[in-house]
C-alpha cells in the first residue's frame, strides 16, 4: 500500500490555473502507476489523467485534453496536475489514485487500490 496526500487546491476563476501535487509515501513509487480522478456534486467520480509507471505514456479524458497536463518526479514521490484554463465545471473534489503496474483500464477507478483523501478545486466563473 501506498499512501497519497493531495495538495494546491482551492478557489480560482474562470480561465485561471492550479497546480495539484500528490505526495506518495512509498519508495517504490517509480513503479506505480498514477491516476487523478475527480468527483463533482452529486456526480460519480471520473476520469481526468494518468501517467505510466514507466512516465512514458499519459491519458487524458476528452474533457480536459489541452487543459492540463500530468506529469511526475520519481525523486520527490510526487505526481503533479497542472490545469490552465480552468472553467466552472472543472469544480470538484481531485483524488490522487495509484496501482502496481498490470494488465489494466486505466481510466476505470475500480483499478486502482491506492487513494488520496481528496483536494477541493472550485472555479468561479
Amino acid at each position: 500500500q501506498v499512501q497519497l496526500i493531495e495538495s494546491g487546491g482551492g478557489l480560482v476563476q474562470a480561465g485561471g490555473s492550479l497546480r495539484l501535487s500528490c505526495a506518495a509515501s512509498r519508495r517504490a513509487f517509480s513503479s506505480y502507476t498514477l491516476a487523478w480522478f475527480r468527483q463533482a456534486p452529486g456526480k460519480e467520480r471520473e476520469f481526468v489523467a494518468f501517467i505510466h509507471w514507466s512516465g512514458g505514456s499519459t491519458s487524458y479524458a476528452d474533457s480536459v485534453k489541452g487543459r492540463v497536463t500530468i506529469s511526475r518526479d520519481n525523486a520527490k514521490n510526487t505526481v503533479y496536475l497542472q490545469m490552465n484554463s480552468l472553467k466552472p465545471e472543472d469544480t470538484a473534489v481531485y483524488y490522487c489514485a495509484a496501482r502496481r503496474p498490470g494488465v489494466a483500464d486505466l481510466r476505470r477507478l475500480v483499478e486502482y487500490s491506492n487513494w488520496g483523501q481528496g483536494i477541493q478545486v472550485t472555479v468561479s466563473s
